[in-house]
């Protein structure tokens, strides 16, 4: 099971994001099932609501796994497979809390001035590298559109 199957019986839970309280401090986190409590005052019944949640994640993050290499927002459906694991199982919530945390470190740096010069100085290299190599193929072969390429 996980490390909340001790604790199930009669504990009121609150969700593992930290929350606020009525004086602005901030909580600690409870992790846990989410289950609605007449299913975890079964545990027959829990166990097959954790086995239909772990089935359910596994089918969205299979899925988020396919459309990686397609067109399609492959990480946001493994993300989402990831967030209705962690609806359930303490381990997928510490992965979920650990990814938001890098994710926000990622977005603060991303917006610091200085790191916002640098990509747009190294977007424009880009560019001007990109517009260069395009003015030269034209320059030396022209533009033909590959239904008119002779044989």
């Amino acid at each position: 099971m996980n490390a909340e199957s001790d604790r199930r019986r009669g504990a009121a839970e609150t969700p593992p994001q930290a929350a606020t309280g009525g004086d602005g401090s901030k909580r600690e986190p409870v992790w846990g099932s989410r289950a609605p409590r007449f299913i975890k005052r079964s545990r027959p019944l829990h166990l097959s609501w954790q086995v239909g949640v772990f089935i359910v994640g596994l089918g969205v993050v299979g899925l988020g796994i396919i459309l990686l290499p397609l067109p399609g927002p492959g990480w946001l459906v493994i993300f989402a497979g990831m967030a209705i694991w962690a609806t359930e199982f303490v381990w997928a919530q510490l992965v979920l809390a650990w990814t938001k945390r890098k994710v926000t470190e990622a977005a603060h740096r991303a917006l610091d001035p200085r790191v916002r010069r640098r990509n747009l100085i190294l977007t424009t290299i880009a560019v001007v590298i990109c517009a260069a190599a395009v003015s030269v193929y034209v320059w030396k072969f022209g533009i033909v559109m590959p239904w008119k390429i002779e044989q």
